[in-house]
């Protein structure tokens, strides 16, 4: 059974802006990034063509995972603000034509909050089922949490030891484990309630919707998936019913999967599908360069055929029933600036920005922040996390414009070097990268084949070669984009058009002589051009 709701119609020209809070901007001199500090930038996250914001968890937590471990899912974390300061952002942005989006961590919270405590004391109790537990503290189950309590049992985590899970139920449960509880356990349906409550707190509060923190870990044991299709279809139905602009944004990185069960975007990024990873890579080896094998790689070692394989693959199952995001980053990741220069991130953005479905801007990545390497741990930030997490560069002022508080009690330490970019000297550079993602988004609001809902078809992508040249099209108009991430020179032959207007290029040429288009790109270069006439293709 396919999916049948309609995403929101907002969603059509879309464009998000990912908000780490507590790196962004701090209003009170604390160290740490605030929701006023949010409204004070939304003039400037407007500029940029962002039409709405996600914001990473601002929750009551004891902030074991930056917020991602949460103690009290009703109230804003007094380090960011209140309850009413949120009311306020969404205020806010909705004066400017803008929504809100809130990270939803559905799967699990703080081993400190109220239920979980509840959960954990050895008498029976109406939290006793919130949570998967096992029947005794000597079953040995993998990846179960043992004798951190008075209760008989251990308890399963989601992700770190203080994360557990909260109990969505088993799809099929073994009869052996009785411990296992099916998905029409009265408690885990209380569950099910409960995050249902919470979304519309917040809904009623202002919000717009919800990414979804590790969507597809709900239900367990749910090998087809059913379960987690059932799950989500309950939720989307019910906002279709009474927040019908609401929108679902899933970590999945499954879209057909993901899309299929309720969500209106889905990310396909570093897990489950190979597609973002065998464009981009994430800088998780090569000794903190670029990953090797992967196709935006100045060697030329990548092959675009197997990212576009995936890609079409989830492109056409999910094509207007949702949307697929290839962010330019976010928390969990290495920034791609790791190991690229500004030259390679400019190609990268002609891509990300000219794809279909919805793009999603990772702080910072509009003027090229860099990754900080070496890095101690701040809040379960761990390897390779910690240095895209790293304050957002406003200015030369102290600690980059982020923060008046001494340089010790920043949330994490800034880019120190001189050179390190900035908002307030990009806006003073047309040529900025910053000057060239406005432009990008401009282009892509002027010319609706380059946004959202235009569909998608390679033009020039063979196996194991460069550059990759597609078209996109809406209505009888076409536009084609070409890019080449490597260091040598290319030209190469593409189908015949009748006229070609260039939108925006570095070092790319596309000429007509009679038959024949021609291409030609020096090193590491990019073109966007309206073209007409277009008929064959050459991949």
């Amino acid at each position: 059974m396919k999916n049948t709701h309609p995403p929101p119609a907002w969603l059509k020209d879309a464009v998000f802006y990912q908000i780490y809070p507590q790196s962004f901007y701090d209003t009170n001199g604390d160290g740490i990034g605030d929701l006023p500090g949010i409204i004070a930038k939304l003039d400037y996250i407007q500029s940029l063509g962002v039409t709405a914001l996600w914001l990473n968890p601002i929750f009551t937590s004891p902030f074991g995972d930056a917020g991602y471990d949460i103690s009290d899912f009703y109230q804003v974390a007094p380090r960011y603000g209140t309850n009413r300061d949120l009311q306020r952002l969404c205020a806010e942005a909705h004066r400017r034509g803008m929504r809100v989006c809130l990270d939803l961590v559905a799967g699990h919270s703080s081993n400190q909050h109220p239920w979980f405590l509840a959960s954990a004391k050895p008498e029976k109790n109406k939290y006793s089922d919130w949570y998967v537990w096992t029947d005794s503290a000597w079953t040995s189950e993998t990846g179960a949490v043992r004798g951190c309590s008075e209760r008989d049992g251990g308890y399963l985590p989601n992700f770190f030891c203080f994360q557990p899970a909260l109990n969505y139920g088993h799809a099929k449960p073994d009869p052996k484990k009785k411990w296992q509880l099916p998905v029409t356990h009265p408690a885990v349906q209380a569950v099910r309630r409960e995050l249902k409550n919470i979304m519309k707190f917040w809904l009623d509060l202002g919000a717009d919707g919800f990414r979804v923190d590790m969507a597809s870990s709900l239900v367990r044991g749910d090998a087809d998936g059913a379960g987690l299709r059932e799950l989500w279809r309950f939720y989307r139905q019910w906002l279709d019913r009474d927040y019908p602009e609401a929108v679902l944004i899933s970590e999945w990185s499954n879209p057909r999967r993901a899309i299929g069960s309720g969500f209106d975007i889905d990310f396909m990024i570093h897990f489950n599908e190979p597609a973002y990873y065998k464009l981009l890579g994430t800088a998780w080896e090569a000794g903190g360069g670029v990953a090797t094998q992967v196709f935006f790689d100045r060697q030329g070692r990548g092959d675009v055929a197997e990212f576009l394989s995936s890609y079409l693959r989830n492109f056409r199952a999910t094509r207007g029933r949702g949307y697929i995001s290839l962010p330019t980053g976010n928390h969990d990741f290495p920034r791609h600036s790791r190991g690229r220069a500004e030259r390679d991130l400019r190609v990268i953005y002609a891509m990300l920005f000219t794809m279909p479905g919805v793009p999603f801007i990772y702080y910072g990545d509009e003027i090229g922040m860099k990754y900080l390497e070496n890095l101690t741990s701040k809040e379960g930030s761990y390897q390779n996390r910690t240095g895209t997490r790293t304050p957002m560069q406003w200015d030369s002022a102290r600690n980059a414009g982020f923060s008046t508080a001494p340089p010790a009690k920043l949330y994490l330490p800034v880019d120190g070097r001189a050179a390190a970019p900035t908002v307030a000297r990009q806006e003073r550079d047309p040529q900025s990268l910053l000057n060239l993602t406005r432009r990008l988004l401009v282009l892509r609001r002027r010319h609706p084949a380059l946004g959202n809902t235009g569909d998608f078809r390679p033009v020039y992508a063979k196996k194991k070669s460069y550059p990759l040249v597609y078209e996109r099209r809406l209505n009888g108009a076409r536009c084609w984009v070409a890019v080449n991430p490597t260091n040598r020179p290319l030209q190469v032959t593409l189908p015949a058009v009748a006229g070609a207007e260039k939108l925006e290029a570095l070092d790319a040429d596309l000429t007509k002589r009679g038959t024949k288009t021609t291409l030609t790109m020096k090193p590491v270069s990019f073109g966007i051009w309206s073209v007409a006439g277009t008929r064959g293709s050459a991949h």
